[in-house]
């Protein structure tokens, strides 16, 4: 494994149903930014992979949502870690791109961005679009039981997407992949 892409609100940081629209909403999930300094440490790559359709749907701007992954990257450095590349669809579903998850087109631009190919990436994720995007584009599928990860497990996850491993947290995800073999 080269390379792990994550959702961003469910799983780097807690999801607000009204979005996060500004930096100071940005609240990380304990143990999260540790678990992107270990996959930095172990050389592997980190991706965040994230539809942000709140400016698609004029709640923020371009610009905010710049100043948000700021603080995503100040929040991240302060344990020591750092994202190797960050992809955002800024779509509204209904005017949606082969982008925006569950479409595969951000996770096949990162493999693309380094050069690999899906078998050497995962996809962790909170929703079944998350999921659903990264069999699209070949690539595992994990889920983590935060942010809408547990209600997305228990409604019962399709058999096309399965086999599907869980984990309680980003920090759970990370530590089963650089388990020894």
């Amino acid at each position: 494994m080269k390379l792990v892409m994550v959702d961003r609100d469910g799983v780097l940081n807690e999801d607000r149903a009204d979005y996060i629209k500004h930096p100071g909403e940005l609240v990380m999930i304990p143990q999260a930014a540790e678990a992107c300094a270990r996959l930095n440490g172990a050389g592997i790559k980190v991706a965040v992979v994230s539809n942000q359709s709140a400016v698609g749907r004029g709640i923020i701007s371009p610009e905010m949502l710049e100043r948000i992954h700021h603080q995503l990257r100040v929040e991240l450095a302060s344990k020591g870690a750092k994202l190797d590349l960050l992809l955002t669809c800024t779509d509204p579903p209904w005017s949606a791109s082969d982008r925006r998850k569950p479409g595969p087109g951000m996770l096949r631009e990162a493999l693309g961005h380094f050069r690999l190919a899906p078998h050497e990436a995962v996809m962790i994720g909170d929703q079944l679009s998350d999921l659903r995007a990264a069999r699209a584009a070949g690539v595992t599928p994990l889920l983590v039981r935060t942010g809408k990860g547990a209600e997305t497990q228990a409604k019962g996850l399709p058999q096309d997407i399965l086999p599907v491993s869980v984990y309680v947290s980003l920090y759970g995800a990370v530590e089963a992949l650089l388990a020894p073999r």
